[in-house]
C-alpha cells in the first residue's frame, strides 16, 4: 500500500533517497510512512510493502544519512540505499 504522498522525480534543489527496508506487514510499512512524514525536510515519499521501498524527495538541506537513521529507529532493515541515483552505506551512522 502506497502513501498518497507521491514521491516524483526530484526538481532542481532536491535529492531523490532510495532504500530497500525489510518489511512484512502494513504495520511495517505504516511505521516508516509515520517517521518519513515527521522528519523536516521530506517534500514527499512512497512506501511499498510490495516492493519493500521507501522513495523520498527532499530538500537538499537533508542529508542522506540523516533519511537512514530515521527509518533505521523503527528497527526495520536497511538492506540497500541510493542518493540521486547512486549506491550509498546503508551502515547507520552515529548521531
Amino acid at each position: 500500500m502506497a502513501d498518497a504522498v507521491a514521491a516524483s522525480a526530484p526538481a532542481a534543489g532536491e535529492h531523490k533517497y532510495q532504500f530497500n527496508v525489510s518489511m512484512s506487514c502494513g504495520g511495517c510499512s505504516g511505521a516508516v510512512e509515520r517517521v518519513l512524514k515527521k522528519l523536516e525536510g521530506v517534500k514527499s515519499y512512497e512506501v511499498s510493502l510490495d516492493s519493500q521501498t521507501a522513495t523520498v524527495i527532499a530538500d537538499e538541506s537533508l542529508p542522506y544519512e540523516k533519511v537512514l537513521r530515521t527509518i533505521a529507529k523503527t528497527g526495520k532493515k536497511v538492506n540497500s540505499g541510493e542518493a540521486d541515483g547512486v549506491e550509498q552505506s546503508v551502515e547507520v551512522p552515529a548521531e
